[in-house]
């Protein structure tokens, strides 16, 4: 009996050292991530007249390498900057909640179905420069 304890004991300890290098780990990964992936994200789908909707969908997440360096000749600067954006969507439409007479009731918005590091485009990206 005393040797299943001295058995049991260490091995649980194992298993719970072993759940917690999973769990930091995993989510080390994604502070550590570097490219760009299809991730699930909520959001309150609003318009005038109507009552919000929170939908859960697909969207791209993630960083992209980036970078500058100085050159000898006008502009002096080499850049390369890349963001996380879409390549692939697919549109889905709703309906919104309690609209008042006269307002269209139906949300469009993009699924992501593939996503890619890739320059900044303003047709399906907000773009923000300093």
């Amino acid at each position: 009996m005393k040797l299943a304890y001295l058995f049991l004991g260490p091995m649980a300890l194992f298993l719970l050292a072993g759940c917690s290098f999973v769990l930091s780990t995993s989510s080390g990964n994604l502070l550590t991530f570097v490219g760009c992936a299809v991730r699930e994200f909520t959001f309150l789908a609003k318009k005038p007249g109507c009552r919000g909707l929170r939908i859960t969908t697909d969207a791209c997440w993630g960083r992209c390498e980036t970078w500058e360096k100085p050159i000898l000749e006008p502009p002096y600067i080499e850049a390369h900057h890349r963001v996380c954006t879409y390549n692939e969507t697919r549109q889905v439409t709703v309906k919104l909640p309690n609209c008042a007479p006269g307002v269209d009731p139906f949300y469009t918005y993009p699924v992501a179905v593939r996503c890619d590091c890739g320059a900044c485009s303003t047709a399906t990206t907000e773009c923000e420069t300093i």
